[in-house]
């Protein structure tokens, strides 16, 4: 399934509609303002919270958390610099790791598992300008958690810049 995101820059308190590929709301990606730290909420168009983006505010290397009802579900780092490519390191809570690597200021990176393609983001589907696709490639993953490390990296490498 794709999702068309609307790229912009993004500031605290910001809130965008990420579409399917039908051009139906699938998710609001919801800023909050006034926070201590930088906050998003992906929410489901009838306004439940799927899962929490939250900058931490005290580590080493630029850090964001997911949080799903409000406990951990996945840590996303920094994993390596490089010239070419962007690479991240997402941790979820029962250990498993997904790599993220790519372009990702271009938005041309892929989310994988243990080599294993689950998601790639890209502009070059799209004729519309600043806007990018998030091709979630299998049916059995989580395409709000995908969404939610897209936006996470994407935030991280924005500020690195």
């Amino acid at each position: 399934m794709k999702y068309l995101v609307r790229d912009k820059i993004f500031a605290i308190g910001d809130d965008y509609w990420i579409e399917d590929e039908s051009g139906r709301h699938a998710f609001l990606v919801d800023g909050k303002a006034l926070r201590l730290r930088d906050t998003l909420e992906l929410k489901a168009p009838d306004g439940q919270v799927l899962v929490t983006l939250r900058q931490k505010l005290f580590s080493l290397r630029d850090t964001m958390t997911i949080e799903r009802d409000e406990r951990p579900l996945a840590t996303v780092r920094r994993k390596r610099l490089s010239l070419l490519r962007n690479h991240y390191r997402v941790t979820l809570v029962d250990g498993t790791e997904l790599d993220v690597s790519g372009r990702v200021l271009d938005r041309e990176f892929a989310v994988e598992y243990d080599g294993e393609l689950l998601a790639h983001i890209s502009r070059r589907w799209l004729r519309v300008r600043d806007t990018y696709g998030v091709d979630v490639v299998r049916e059995d993953a989580d395409a709000a958690l995908l969404i939610a490390v897209a936006v996470c990296v994407i935030r991280m490498a924005e500020r690195e810049d």
